[in-house]
């Protein structure tokens, strides 16, 4: 078996059931820093990945997370998060998870060493070849998401990997893999804290970045944002009101007019001018 420290003894945490809850969140907190450090130092694999998350949607293909555990429920977040940040299809970024939605809630006992079910799925969901199949494993190695990457990139598909173990599976079976080296955890094997930590920023710069390139954003403004509570509404408000250079009551009648739709308000107001 390859090594894995993420499965390692931190040295620095070996009291942990002894600290004081300030000493705890001290040193949980100096260790947060690694999962920075990890993705800075991973900065130019994660802009190979991007580029080629880009392609594939320039190509008309989809976006695809694969993932157990924590590493599965961080995709799932991330790809729940497309549609109403960007105004995207939830077809354009979607996640497959061990285990299905009850996963998401309780732990499924032995989906995640089913080598077959991932790329089942992806069969269900019509996987075709412009779509990019990304692998989420903290072990590197989950036999779900390998299996996936592996028959994935037999039929000619695109390929990345998230993970944090040098030497890992996934090192070598994606096309653009990730290594995000956190080292060891502060509860050992707990790869819900750096691990997750890392991976999430990690999914953060891929989706954000992909919905850039796609026209999803004006300056650093969301463009296509839903309105599907009063927060985003009033979003909406000040999103248009600054790019158009209206106040706030011209921005909501042209939002009413364009029933919500603040791309299409924003042009109506353009096109006035």
């Amino acid at each position: 078996m390859e090594s894995r420290p993420t499965e390692a003894s931190n040295e620095a945490s070996t009291q942990l059931d002894k600290l004081s809850p300030a000493q705890l969140v001290e040193l949980m907190n100096r260790e947060d820093y690694r999962a920075v450090q990890a993705v800075t130092e991973a900065s130019g694999s994660i802009s190979r990945c991007l580029e080629a998350i880009i392609a594939s949607f320039r190509a008309g293909g989809r976006l695809f997370y694969v993932g157990a555990g924590t590493s599965g429920r961080l995709g799932v977040l991330d790809a729940a998060e497309c549609p109403p940040t960007f105004g995207v299809s939830p077809q354009e970024v979607q996640a497959i998870l061990a285990g299905g939605p009850q996963a998401l809630v309780e732990a499924v006992e032995g989906a995640e060493d089913d080598s077959e079910a991932a790329y089942r799925e992806l069969q269900a969901r019509g996987l075709k070849s412009s779509d990019f199949v990304l692998g989420i494993s903290a072990s590197g190695s989950t036999p779900f998401v390998v299996g996936a990457l592996e028959r994935a990139r037999r039929q000619g598909n695109k390929t990345g990997s998230i993970f944090c173990n040098p030497q890992a599976p996934l090192a070598r079976l994606a096309d653009y893999p990730i290594l995000l080296e956190v080292g060891p955890e502060v509860l050992s094997g707990s790869t819900r804290l750096k691990a997750g930590t890392a991976t999430k920023m990690t999914l953060n710069i891929l989706s954000t970045g992909a919905m850039v390139a796609q026209g999803h954003v004006v300056g650093n403004l969301m463009v296509d944002v839903r309105a599907s509570n009063q927060k985003l509404v009033q979003r909406q408000r000040s999103i248009l009101s600054q790019l158009a250079g209206v106040d706030w009551q011209e921005a909501e009648l042209a939002l009413e007019r364009a029933e919500g739709d603040l791309r299409r308000a924003l042009a109506q107001l353009r096109m006035e001018e």
